[in-house]
């Protein structure tokens, strides 16, 4: 069987299936042009339209930071010693009073038991003293002595009156006389003696002067000494001045040896508590500086103790956004494992000191969660946002549709227009911006997507 092909057949159709791919062709072109003029702005990128609308604008900075714990307790001995006993490892959760490391305590408690004797001895002597009847000339008590079956009263460092029988009265540098007037005691003028009652009473001011019967009465000096003008003082034959110094005052001895001795004790009582770390509050270990048998000094860190009941986040924000932060703006955490959700939490410390990161200043933020999920693991990487400032039922645009200035001016593209429109803007967010003034609320603007 043949085929027959008619070639003048063949060239009178071609023409046609021609003019139809060309008219085609012209109309898809045509159509591209059309859409692509209705979807594109001036410079020729794709946009889509957008209507002024009224709402809220929030303008916020963001960061990178980490979560860590609100504070971290560094725990020492306060003895010398070897460490015999780790009770915890990094990553334990502790109580407070629990018992992490011991030291071992044999030095120490023998520093108490040496203390102990110190102060018993200082004790003894100071009772045997009191016992005897010694004199405290600084605190000016006064002590009763019996001698010869009599006893007698000594007032030390007490200026006596005295009223003779005129009614006179003596005064420092002179003694009482019979006749009532005051002698100077440079003519050593015979004592009248007093005789002393069974029970001798003590006053601050008396009349006439008791005196020591033993002692006679000193002489005051003539003149001015050497020091001054001032008479020079006179020794007390129980040890005690006659300026109530006390230098040779057995008794106020006995006093200081205690006090010391009882200061000594406390602190090697303290030393003996300190050969045992105990937490001092709740927390998660985050480090032990060695494990049993290794020597430490007194107050060298041996255990880091972090505070996990307060979590908190630290960041840090460029010197141009950290002037805006302040503390109890409202912020937004996200965590990586979940970056689509936003914790609520708020800023508790901003650094007062910047520091350099490459030619940045930057400067540290402190902020913690309203409600810190259980999960949450020390150093995790956050992705922060600080609310600077809320403005609400404001006219706004996405920031894709307006084209800002360093100013509050600004440009739109209407929707048919061939020129820029221009705008004032106000607070600039992440996602919108406010329109101050040059638009009303419903006109359509092309908006870059």
């Amino acid at each position: 069987m043949s085929v027959h092909l008619d070639p003048w057949r063949m060239i009178r159709r071609r023409p046609a299936r021609t003019v139809a791919a060309v008219a085609l062709a012209t109309a898809t072109v045509a159509g591209g042009v059309s859409v692509f003029a209705a979807g594109t702005d001036s410079t020729g990128a794709p946009s889509a339209e957008v209507r002024v609308g009224r709402g809220e604008v929030t303008a916020a900075v963001a960061a990178r930071g980490a979560v860590q714990p609100a504070a971290n307790r560094t725990l020492a001995f306060t003895a010398d010693g070897t460490v015999v006993e780790v009770r915890v490892r990094p990553g334990d959760e502790v109580s407070a009073g629990q018992e992490l490391a011991v030291v071992d305590d044999g030095d120490v408690r023998a520093e108490v038991d040496r203390a102990r004797q110190v102060l018993a001895e200082a004790e003894e002597t100071l009772a045997e003293l009191e016992d005897a009847g010694a004199t405290d000339c600084v605190t000016g008590v006064v002590d009763r002595e019996g001698a010869g079956g009599t006893s007698g009263t000594r007032i030390i460092g007490v200026a006596a009156t005295a009223g003779g029988a005129g009614g006179g009265r003596s005064a420092a540098g002179t003694v009482p006389t019979g006749s009532g007037s005051a002698t100077p005691a440079t003519h050593q003028p015979s004592v009248p003696p007093v005789t002393p009652s069974p029970e001798p009473t003590v006053a601050a001011s008396v009349t006439p002067p008791v005196v020591d019967q033993d002692t006679p009465t000193p002489a005051a000096p003539s003149g001015p000494d050497s020091s001054g003008g001032r008479p020079s003082s006179t020794a007390d034959p129980h040890g005690c001045s006659a300026g109530g110094t006390g230098d040779a005052d057995p008794l106020l001895r006995a006093h200081q040896q205690v006090t010391a001795a009882r200061l000594a004790l406390a602190a090697a009582q303290d030393r003996l508590a300190g050969t045992t770390i105990t937490a001092p509050l709740p927390g998660r270990v985050l480090a032990v500086a060695g494990p049993v048998g290794t020597l430490v000094r007194a107050g060298g860190r041996f255990i880091d103790l972090a505070v996990v009941d307060g979590m908190q986040v630290a960041a840090s924000f460029p010197e141009a956004d950290a002037g805006r932060i302040a503390v109890g703006q409202p912020a937004a955490v996200s965590l990586a494992s979940s970056p689509e959700t936003e914790l609520a939490a708020e800023v508790v410390q901003v650094d007062p000191v910047g520091t350099a990161e490459g030619q940045v200043i930057a400067f540290g933020v402190r902020i913690a969660f309203a409600e810190p999920p259980a999960n949450l693991l020390i150093g995790q990487t956050v992705a922060v946002r600080v609310e600077i400032t809320t403005v609400r039922d404001v006219l706004r645009l996405p920031i894709g549709a307006v084209r800002g200035e360093p100013d509050d001016s600004g440009v739109v593209r209407l929707v048919g227009a061939a020129e820029p429109h221009p705008v004032i803007l106000g607070i600039r967010g992440d996602r919108f911006v406010e329109i101050r003034a040059g638009l009303t609320e419903g006109d359509r603007v092309l908006a870059a997507m």
